[in-house]
């Protein structure tokens, strides 16, 4: 069973990222996350909102960005959701590819799945959730 603890919004401009980090050091005092497990959410979160800011919403400050925290028994779930069109998340390249090593990014979906315990898509892909084992 979970429950909706937090869940916030915000303008798709890229300084609200910045609004990520005193997030991830509230839940990691709240829930006495190891250093591992807060540096893992993040990276995460950085990425999953830095890809609704940029990639999904495309930098328009008229749409939003929500992120929403879900507290269950033995884990954290940070879901991430922007207003954009949406996209299929197994059509992006494998970054550990020999064609896409020397790419300039393209690395954020990669190091959300290493780095959570469980990573998947929703809505067309405009919504992310990301699990971390606590």
């Amino acid at each position: 069973m979970s429950n909706l603890d937090t869940q916030f919004s915000f303008l798709s401009s890229p300084v609200e990222v910045d609004r990520v980090q005193p997030f991830v050091d509230e839940l990691a005092q709240r829930y006495q996350l190891s250093p591992d497990t807060q540096g893992n959410i993040l990276i995460t979160l950085t990425e999953a909102v830095t890809n609704a800011i940029i990639h999904g919403n495309g930098c328009d400050c008229k749409k939003k960005v929500s992120v929403s925290l879900l507290r269950h028994a033995d884990a954290l779930e940070v879901r991430v959701s922007d207003q954009g069109l949406g996209f299929d998340p197994n059509k992006v390249p494998d970054p550990t590819t020999d064609e896409c090593l020397d790419k300039c990014g393209g690395r954020g979906i990669f190091l959300m799945k290493q780095l959570s315990d469980e990573c998947r898509f929703m809505q067309n892909g405009r919504t992310v959730a990301m699990r971390f084992k606590i």
